[in-house]
């Protein structure tokens, strides 16, 4: 250890010591995602004294990323993320080694790269991934700890911590994963700028106390956080009595790829959408939640996707154009009507957001 006095104000406290900060030096930590969980989860390793981090994440700083991910500045804005992360926390603490993967976690690449880490933080924001992260830390028995936040919302648990064959994983919480359009990502529903970090720094805390062994972890709890409410509680988790063991031939032969077998929707410019409602024989489609924002005057129906199934039958036989926040949700809708009404649907690119532009 090169400088004591960075790590004093942790070591006086009760239960740790010198022992205990060695452990946190000899550890090796993967963040898969360097988004608004993430990020935290990093700055506050490092601050620790986490001695080997590896960061995964294929994407560049964006202006839309910047209200919540505040490791990165204006001025980095279509840099790699994984770069000017690990330039930052190699100046903040020289203790700590960073590598980068500046590509996303896949079947190729999972087992190989999460096998030289201790645990990993799932700081990714879609469920692909998180089923692809559990799977292969189940096969491998390393712990897996858990995030993900949503509108004012977050949750933060621990998996596989139990080395035995029927310890808690991800699908004893979520069996399977949601179909296309269920759940809104945080682009389509939006996230509270601070929600993150808090989520974030608990998944950092978890971490923490896994390596150490002081306190208890979250494992066969899953912890929910409401922001508004300032409140939060939890939710236990029992291992599943059908359970089946993950193995490689079944992770490797498995499927973790979104939209595989939906079929092609063509997707209309905001231009074309304009001049196709003026049409009689065309009808607009809302499909977002009735409580979102803004309210338009110009579709002719609003069924929200979580409707969508049950109100099939009031869609008239007409071709349809279907809007929403981004365009993402209107491309799923339309995939289920086609295959249910076999009508002629389109979805409007970019949704709301282009159309307001």
């Amino acid at each position: 250890m090169k400088d004591r006095d960075r790590y004093q104000r942790q070591m006086i406290l009760p239960g740790f010591g010198l022992a205990t900060q060695e452990k946190l030096l000899a550890a090796k930590v993967l963040i898969v995602g360097m988004g608004g969980l993430g990020c935290p989860a990093l700055q506050y390793l490092v601050g620790a004294g986490v001695g080997y981090i590896g960061i995964m994440d294929a994407d560049k700083i964006s202006l839309s990323n910047l209200h919540r991910q505040l490791l990165f500045t204006e001025s980095e804005i279509g840099l790699l993320k994984v770069s000017q992360a690990a330039a930052k926390m190699r100046l903040l603490n020289t203790d700590v080694t960073i590598e980068t993967y500046p590509f996303r976690i896949d079947q190729s690449n999972a087992l190989a790269i999460i096998s030289k880490y201790d645990l990993v933080i799932d700081a990714t924001d879609n469920f692909p991934a998180k089923y692809l992260i559990n799977d292969a830390c189940s096969i491998l028995k390393k712990p897996f700890v858990f995030g993900a936040v949503s509108r004012y919302e977050g949750q933060v648990s621990v998996f596989n911590l139990d080395k035995s064959n029927k310890g808690i994983s991800y699908r004893d919480l979520f069996p399977e994963a949601p179909k296309q359009g269920e759940v809104p990502s945080c682009a389509e529903a939006g996230v509270i700028g601070v929600l993150p970090g808090i989520i974030g720094a608990m998944q950092a805390a978890e971490s923490i106390k896994i390596i150490t062994g002081i306190g208890t972890p979250l494992y066969g709890r899953l912890y929910h956080y409401n922001l508004l409410l300032g409140q939060g509680f939890e939710i236990e988790i029992s291992a599943n009595e059908k359970f089946f063991e993950m193995n490689e031939t079944v992770f490797l032969e498995n499927s973790y790829e979104e939209n595989e077998d939906e079929m092609d929707i063509p997707e209309i410019t905001v231009s074309e959408f304009i001049r196709m409602r003026a049409l009689p024989e065309v009808y607009v489609l809302d499909v977002r939640e009735r409580h979102e924002y803004p309210s338009i005057d110009f579709s002719d129906a609003q069924i929200p996707m979580s409707e969508l199934q049950a109100k099939m039958h009031e869609i008239p036989e007409k071709e349809i154009c279907i809007i929403c926040h981004q365009g993402i949700r209107s491309v799923y809708a339309a995939q289920q009507i086609s295959k249910k009404r076999n009508l002629k649907v389109y979805s409007v690119k970019g949704g709301l957001t282009a159309y307001f532009k």
